[in-house]
This record gives C-alpha cells, structure tokens and sequence, in this order.
C-alpha cells in the first residue's frame, strides 16, 4: 500500500530503494558479461539497454512532462509534446529507449551510450525525479491520512499528482524482476537480495498442504472504482459484480512434492493430459533435470539439489493445467484467486510464485487506458492472467488485485499455480 497508496517521504525512499536493486543486478550483468552482449532472443533485452529504457521511462513521464499534464495523474495526455531538456535526458534517446517506437529485434543493432555513461544519466535522472518530489504539493504524509488512504474512507486523499512517480517506481520494479528472471534464463549469479532490504530472491521452502479452503456462491466486487484513492494499474479498474460458484481452492500453490509424481510417471509423453494447444511438451520442467533418483535445479549458472518442499516454479500455462488433468482438478479463474486472497488471507498464502489462472486477459467492463498506452491495450488478446507475485518480485509491488499476464508457453517467468476441485 506504500508503493499505491503512501505519501512523499515514503515514494521517495522506494524509488532511491529501487534504483539500488536496479544497478545491483545490472552489475552482476558486467561482471558475467563483460561486452554485456546476450543473444538475441524474444524472451531477452540487451542489458544495456533495459538500463537506459528505465531512465528514460522515468523521464519521459516525470521530468520531461509538462508539469500541467503530470498534474492531471491517470487522465493526462500521452502525446503532450514532451520537453527536450532535462537532467539525464539526451538528445537522441526517445529514438533508442522508447518501446513504443523501437522494435525489439532492432535493440540489438543500436549505437548505445556506455554503461557508466548510462548510469551517469540514470543518477540525473532519479535526482531530479526525487527534487519535482520534494516540490510536490498537495499530499498529505500524515499517519492519519495515510490509514484514511488504505481504508477507503470519503475524503482520502487523491494522489493523481503522485500517480507518474508511483508508475515510474513500479516499473522500474517490474524490470528488476524481468532482469533477475532473464539472469536465470542465461546463468548468469544475480544478487541473492535486495541490496538495501534483504529481500531474498530466492524460492523458500513451504509447508505440507494444508486443507482446501471452501466458499460458498456469492457475487464478488472485482475491479477498482474509479473513486478509489491512489494508485491502480488501468487493467484493474472497471467495479463489476461477478457471480461465482462454490469452489474449492487449494490453501497454497503447488510444490515439487505434488508436481513431480505427474512428471515421474509419464505425464509428460501422455497425450491424453495436454491441451491441443500445447506445443510438443519437453522431457521435464525447465531448469530440472533428473539423475537417478534425485532431481536437481539449474540456478545461478550451477545443478544444484532439488529441495521438493519448494513451490514448482517456471512451469508455463499448458504445464499447470496439464498437472491438473492428470490430478483431477482444475486452474481457478482469476475471480475465485482474488476472493480467496482478499477473504481469508490468514488462510490463503501467496506471493510464492506468480500464479497460472484459467482467466484470459481480457478488459474490465468500461476500460479506458491509462497514458502508457501500450501497458495493458495492446496485450489483450487472450494470454492467461497470473495473480499474485514471485520471490523474484519486489515485496511493494505486491498487491491481490494485480493482474499480470504472460503468453500460456512462458516458461522463463518464475510462474507456477495451486488447483481447484473440478
């Protein structure tokens, strides 16, 4: 709720926090790849250019923004002629780091400032973010306005003058994590933390599975009203009323433990378990590999023992759902994930890995998108949605009416899911 929701001092703080991580990570980059060279593949960005893109995403919408329009939080206009000087802000560079423009087969082949220029221009950057910051008027930071905020009572606090520093700070999460997962997918040893909270961004061990948790029929209030103070990503918002059955969800995701068996006993060569859509399935989960009896993980470059108690994780859509075939049960839907997680969350525990739901990405009735326009629109086209987070994700990016969405055959994503009863 800090990250969505919380005053000046506080998104300062986690901005400076983020960056921190942000050049953790890249340096781990320099030392595996000293040319910072990777290969060109869809599931991949050049290093160098993942950096620059989050400075100049932070410009773009704060610095570079006419101060009217950053004024005007979710209802802004994207196309605003931006202004051409401001710290850490070069010349060339809506021609280098704009996604938007700059096609992904092309990052490969641009002429690229170097990284300690690049981070010259980030730390110019993030300073004069946090100084328009400083200057901002009009948020309350008090305890009390803060607990008013989070607890949605008439009269919160809007935060529409904070809403382009809360975006640039969660997008500069949101690379972190792709930056950690695309670490792992190369073997190259990322920071095991956070380099300022000691965050671990590593999978941990879970329990045994507690018993299911049980709802009745209900009409559950999904999406975030328009009305609501702070922070929400434009796919949330739409307030409907979804009629969902009874179910029965699993209290927890599903571990190694429960996975393999379907793994060990042929699951992967059986037809009958796979949808018609699922490409040729592999011999084994990624980053698995099997050697007698024992199972070990590929992680930070090295095999290393397998601990099943861990959440099975980088597994893609077709691979959950073809575990459950095999097992008798079925994905949940998106709605049945957020009614668990926001009604018994003493009892619901997630947060492990990012979460396969039997929902497509679609709008929420009366979506209007937010100025980066390209964040959800483009995308709805009926990839699965993921709820929840990952070890990999940054704890204040945390939030149970999140909604991310991959393509069903990601498997680079550290994703994996719990079952309902069928």
């Amino acid at each position: 709720m800090a990250a969505r929701r919380g005053g000046r001092a506080a998104l300062a703080a986690a901005l400076q926090d983020s960056r921190r991580d942000t050049l953790a990570t890249f340096a781990a980059y320099e030392r595996a790849l000293p040319d910072l060279r990777v290969p060109q593949a869809p599931q991949l960005n050049p290093p160098l250019w993942e950096l620059g893109h989050i400075g100049w995403f932070q410009n773009f919408w704060l610095a570079r923004n006419p101060a009217a329009e950053r004024a005007r939080g979710r209802s802004a206009d994207p196309l605003a002629p931006r202004l051409e000087r401001a710290p850490g802000h070069r010349a060339q560079a809506d021609g280098l780091y704009d996604s938007s423009r700059v096609a992904h087969a092309l990052r490969w082949q641009l002429a690229l400032p170097q990284a300690d220029a690049t981070r010259r221009d980030l730390a110019e950057g993030l300073a004069a973010t946090l100084e328009l910051l400083a200057r901002h008027a009009g948020q309350a930071e008090d305890a009390g306005a803060f607990a008013a905020a989070a607890s949605g009572v008439p009269g919160a606090p809007a935060a529409d003058g904070l809403y382009f520093f809360r975006l640039a700070l969660l997008h500069e999460d949101m690379h972190h994590e792709a930056a950690l997962y695309m670490a792992q997918a190369l073997g190259i040893p990322a920071p095991l933390r956070s380099s300022s909270s000691g965050t671990p961004w590593q999978p941990k061990a879970l329990p045994a599975p507690a018993a299911p948790l049980h709802f009745e029929p209900r009409r559950w209030p999904a999406g975030v009203p328009a009305s609501q103070a702070g922070f929400a990503f434009d796919n949330e918002c739409g307030a409907q009323a979804v009629a969902l059955a009874a179910f029965e969800i699993d209290a927890q995701v599903v571990r190694w433990a429960e996975y393999l068996p379907f793994v060990e006993a042929g699951g992967y060569r059986q037809a009958r378990w796979w949808t018609p859509a699922a490409p040729a399935a592999p011999d084994a989960p990624r980053y698995l590999r099997r050697d007698g009896a024992r199972w070990w993980a590929w992680r930070r470059g090295a095999w290393t023992p397998l601990d099943v108690a861990e959440p099975a994780c980088h597994l893609t859509a077709h691979e959950a759902q073809a575990w459950c075939a095999w097992a008798g049960r079925r994905l949940p839907t998106e709605f049945e994930w957020e009614c668990a997680a926001l009604t018994r969350p003493e009892a619901f525990a997630w947060g492990d890995v990012w979460e396969w739901t039997a929902s497509p990405f679609v709008p929420f009735p009366g979506f209007e998108p937010h100025p980066y326009r390209d964040y959800s629109a483009p995308w709805f086209d009926g990839r699965p949605v993921l709820r929840g987070a990952s070890f990999m994700t940054q704890p204040r990016m945390r939030h149970p009416r999140y909604r991310n969405f991959f393509e069903a055959h990601r498997s680079d994503v550290p994703a994996g899911f719990r079952s309902c009863a069928a």
